[in-house]
């Protein structure tokens, strides 16, 4: 059975895997058949790149995916795109959803920019106020005659 997965490589504390077709019982950076990516945790956001063609086509003669590559394939929009080709989409369809899939991409990526601005604009309103009212707390209490 064949199964594409990960193989780790780099330096110490600084790991870069290739993704990779290797039969299940080679160890994880041992024996392969072919490097069919590359994956770089280390930069933000990752650096991902597929030969697409090539994993359809292991996809196609059985390849199991691990759970970790899956989700690599599910954001790099791949396994969408091995979905439709599985489920016989013609591919005129095949295109206008990927593109769909695209936009919503591109929709959630700057949500989440302008949340991350919103957060941290809400962080330094937070930490103004506390400093503001620190010296209205110690001025001195007027005596009660």
């Amino acid at each position: 059975m064949v199964k594409l997965r990960l193989r780790r490589e780099g330096k110490k504390k600084h790991p870069i895997y290739k993704v990779v077709v290797a039969d299940i019982r080679s160890p994880r950076n041992g024996r392969f058949i072919e490097t069919v990516g590359q994956y770089d945790p280390n930069l933000n956001p990752i650096a991902l790149t597929l030969k697409e063609e090539r994993i359809i086509n292991w996809l196609q003669k059985g390849a199991q995916p691990t759970d970790t590559v899956r989700s690599l394939f599910r954001r790099s929009g791949l396994w969408l795109r091995w979905t439709l080709t599985k489920n016989g989409v013609d591919e005129a369809k095949k295109v206008s959803i990927l593109e769909k899939w695209q936009m919503q991409q591109v929709e959630r990526s700057t949500r989440d920019a302008d949340r991350k601005v919103r957060r941290s604009e809400k962080r330094k309103k937070a930490a103004e106020k506390p400093a503001e009212a620190a010296p209205a707390a110690e001025a001195p209490a007027a005596p009660a005659a």
